[in-house]
């Protein structure tokens, strides 16, 4: 189990004060920097451990699969679990897995795998080319200028609504014209959203078609993205948490790729990356995850006390 000691939040607390009773039950790694659990994952699976659990938040897994990739035959040999600590929790919401953590808990133990789809994302950095997979979903133009903008520290004291502030920051800035190459055709719009799950911020079904098993990447594309198309669309969101019919370009594809004439930033799993241009391909069944299943056995012990 990779976790983060210094983490904040009501979640992570809570779950500091339970260390005793998991650690008896699994090996505990904790990180100290950023990437950290990246490289603790890539260790774990040449140490022989085959479910290593990303505790934590969407930026957490997202570091934790890319540790698996990191490792020779690496997704072969290790499923990955959660345990959702984070902020928002897309990728957790999208398997279904409970949100609190005693529940997440007893999953981890007598949940059932699923063979999900990984897709990657291929771009330079520093002249240097990087491969870098996500789970759940990536973004360019405004989504990914936003979060940007986040200040952390301040997402430490306010949680999602640190990312409504950069976002409207986002929306007073000039927005680049972002190019999408797909099956032929090509698409310009100033925020892109490319989903392996349908879930954007938690509980926001903009990609209602993508499924973690399907083989394909969908894509959302609103050709402009400023106050008079967040009006526009902010009714549908709130009251239905989906887009308004007619209001963005869809697109499903295994490989495509963007570019800008001007610099324009993307994100992978809600954490900035860098900037386009970026190929997005997708590797079909890749990633073995634990998800709700039937419960055939005892639970070990997880004092949900300080939990209610």
């Amino acid at each position: 189990m990779i976790f983060n000691p210094a983490a904040r939040g009501d979640k992570a607390r809570r779950f500091r004060r339970q260390l005793d009773v998991i650690g008896a039950h699994c090996a505990f790694k904790a990180t100290t920097a950023p990437n950290d659990a990246r490289r603790l994952a890539a260790e774990a699976v040449v140490e022989g451990f085959d479910l290593i659990v990303a505790a934590g938040g969407d930026g957490t897994i997202n570091e934790v699969i890319n540790g698996l990739g990191d490792a020779p035959d690496g997704f072969a040999r290790a499923r990955l679990g959660v345990l959702p600590l984070g902020t928002v929790n897309v990728f957790a919401r999208e398997l279904k897995l409970p949100l609190r953590a005693e529940r997440a808990w007893g999953v981890l133990q007598t949940g059932r795998e699923l063979k999900i789809d990984l897709p990657r994302a291929e771009f330079f950095a520093n002249g240097t080319p990087q491969k870098r997979y996500f789970c759940q979903l990536a973004g360019a133009g405004l989504d990914a200028r936003a979060i940007e903008l986040v200040d952390w520290q301040h997402k430490k004291q306010v949680g999602p609504l640190a990312y409504v502030i950069a976002g409207l920051k986002a929306l007073r800035e000039k927005k680049p014209k972002i190019t999408i190459r797909v099956n032929g055709q090509s698409a310009t719009g100033e925020l892109v959203l490319v989903g392996n799950g349908r879930f954007y911020g938690g509980s926001y079904a903009l990609l209602p078609r993508a499924d973690l098993c399907d083989g394909v990447l969908d894509l959302c594309v609103l050709s402009h993205a400023d106050w008079w198309t967040l009006l526009r669309i902010a009714p549908g969101l709130l009251l239905r948490g989906k887009l308004p019919a007619g209001s963005a370009q869809a697109f499903s594809a295994t490989a495509f790729e963007l570019t800008s004439d001007v610099p324009a930033a993307f994100e992978l799993d809600g954490e900035w990356v860098g900037a386009l241009p970026v190929t997005f391909a997708i590797e079909r069944q890749k990633l073995r995850v634990l998800v709700p299943g039937e419960i055939t056995g005892s639970v070990l012990p997880f004092n949900s006390a300080h939990l209610a």
